[in-house]
Formats: structure tokens, sequence, C-alpha cells
């Protein structure tokens, strides 16, 4: 049986055409018309694919290079094999995700599971719900009493949208989905299994235990968002959960209520964000970062993952450990315990 292929690249492009593209300079242009079909990895490649090299982190790879071209900074042009076309670009990662996105335009944004266009008729759509033009809701999905979807959103099978709440155009809700009491802008993705917009983990003590605290906050998503499967955002108790323009967003994150993230901030998997914490533009958290409610975490900061917050950051600071610290003080106290360990160890040994 053959094996399925599930991305068919768009077009061709030549050497030339993808130097256009990313503005990258052609090393000799004796290559310029050399035909690209695909992209790969540089460990990976292929005479008919466009690869890159992202500096030292994977330059041991440039002489042994099999590609029709390859992306790289300037300082290890010189060093790919002949017969290779070279790129030159300060940032080869980027230019190649864009000449992937155009490749594989299908691999880049989230598309229709079925073949139907506009409104299924197993879908259930309230009458009362206003669907743009252009717009897809496949089988199986719900939309709700006063929704509106845009156009070119897909609502895919069993995707679930609640009363009221309003998804712009050009987005995409995955299988299994949920969104409720939420405004999402324009371009959002939203993976499948994912859940907006449900009431957040709030309770005050009672003579007989917690009794839940009312949350009648929303959930915004500005545009260009992505969230991942299976993430979980809970709408705000008085005030609103937010999510910033252009933020990314893993699978298997939580975000409770009130949390207010900035905008081209990354959230790597399994982080937990409490309730009001607040994190500034362009942040970046490894996986499995927890941050304590109220915590804010200024703009471009990044955390190690696995980190513990307990303070507030300063923007522009690289912090690391549980608890988290900056980053200088986490490694040199990581040294004087293990100068201290390999110490003990020899007075045992003595």
């Amino acid at each position: 049986m053959t094996e399925p292929v599930f991305f068919v690249p768009s077009r061709r492009f030549t050497v030339a055409e993808v130097a256009d593209l990313t503005g990258s300079a052609i090393a000799n242009l004796a290559y310029a018309e050399t035909v690209i079909e695909t992209i790969a990895s540089a460990s990976d490649g292929n005479d008919k694919a466009l690869v890159f090299i992202d500096g030292k982190r994977n330059a041991g790879l440039m002489p042994s290079l099999k590609a029709a071209a390859v992306l790289c900074p300037s300082d290890v042009a010189d060093q790919a094999p002949a017969g290779v076309a070279v790129l030159v670009n300060p940032r080869p990662q980027q230019a190649f995700a864009t000449v992937g996105r155009l490749l594989y335009p299908a691999a880049s944004t989230p598309v229709a599971l079925t073949s139907e266009t506009g409104i299924s008729r197993n879908a259930f759509v309230d009458d009362t719900a206003h669907i743009e033009p252009g717009a897809i809701v496949e089988a199986g999905a719900i939309i709700g009493a006063g929704a509106s979807i845009g156009a070119g959103t897909v609502i895919a099978p069993t995707a679930v949208i609640g009363r009221n709440c309003q998804i712009g155009r050009d987005g995409y809700v995955g299988p299994g989905a949920s969104v409720q009491y939420a405004l999402v802008g324009n371009r959002v993705v939203i993976h499948g299994g994912a859940r907006i917009g449900q009431d957040g983990f709030g309770f005050a003590g009672g003579a007989k235990g917690p009794e839940r605290m009312p949350q009648i906050g929303r959930v915004v998503i500005q545009d260009d968002v992505e969230i991942g499967s299976n993430t979980t955002v809970d709408r705000g108790a008085m005030t609103d959960t937010v999510i910033g323009e252009g933020t990314k967003i893993d699978n298997l994150v939580q975000i409770a209520h009130n949390v207010r993230i900035g905008r081209g901030c990354i959230i790597a998997g399994h982080c937990g964000l409490s309730g009001s914490v607040t994190l500034g533009d362009y942040v970046m958290l490894g996986g499995r970062v927890g941050i304590a409610d109220h915590i804010t975490v200024g703009d471009r900061v990044q955390v190690a993952a696995s980190s513990g917050l307990m303070y507030d950051i300063p923007a522009g600071e690289r912090w690391a450990g549980m608890p988290a610290q900056p980053m200088r003080d986490f490694f040199r106290e990581l040294s004087a315990i293990r100068a201290f360990t390999k110490h003990s160890k020899g007075d045992k040994n003595g």
C-alpha cells in the first residue's frame, strides 16, 4: 500500500525568486535559476530542497549538506559544498519559514476537514446567529444564539460556539473545541479540543466548604493569536481575560481568570498561569513554567523551562529555577551546589 502524501507543494521557486521574497543575497549568481521544489531540515535534505543553517547551532552540517539551496548567515556561507546555491540572510530561519508558507499553504493554516462549503445541513446553527458569506460551518458544529462568524473562518466538526460569541474573519476553530463568553479577532487559530471561556476556578470559604464565586467576565482574543490543542482559557471573574495580538500558545496550557497577556508572546506547553497574572509584550515562557497569582512579568522577559515564578520580573530579564530567580544568580547558585557536592564527596573518599 502506497503511503499517503498529506502536503503537496503549491508551486516551484527558483533561487532568484527566493532571494527576492526573503531579501537574501545570492552568493554565486550562476545558481540563480536553480529550481527549489520543497523544504527540508539541514540533516535530511535532497537536491530539490531548500534548507537553512542558523549559525553556530547547526553550522557543522554545512560541509556535508545535500540541498538545492541553503539559507545561512554570512559567516558560514563559504562552507557550502559545490553545487548548492547559497542565499545569505541574517535571519535564515525566518526567511525559510516565509518560503515554506508559500510552498505549503495548507500546512500553514488549518483547512476544512470535509469538502463542504458554507453551512453544513448537519450543523446546528441558531436562527439568530449571523454567518458571513464565505465562512464554513462543518457537520456536527454548533453555533449558539446571537453568535457571529466572520467570512473565511472555518468552524470544524463538533466545535461549539456559544451564544453571543463573536469570531472574526479568516480564523479557525478546530474539532471538539468550545468557545463561550468570548470575543475573538481576525485570523485566530484555535486548535482541536481547546476550551475558551469556561468559568474560572474561583471559590470563597463557606460554612460547608468552598462556595462558587460568580465569574461574569469575558475572554478577549486579539488578532493573529494561535491557541494549541487542549489548552484552556478561563473567562474573567469581574474583568476580562485578554490574550494580546500575535501571541502563540502551545498545547496543554492553563490560563486562569483575569490573566492579561501582551502582544507577541510565546507560551510553551504545560505552562500554568494563575489568576490575575499579567504578561507584558514579547514574553517567552519555556515548557512547564508555573506562575503564581497576581504576578506581573515585564516586556521581553524570558523564563526557562520548568521554572516557578513567585515574584514580579522587571522588563528585559531572563529568569530560571524553582523558585525562579535571575539567570545569572541561578547558575551561580547551581555552580556553588555542584562545588559543595564535589567537595563533600572528596571528604568522604579521603
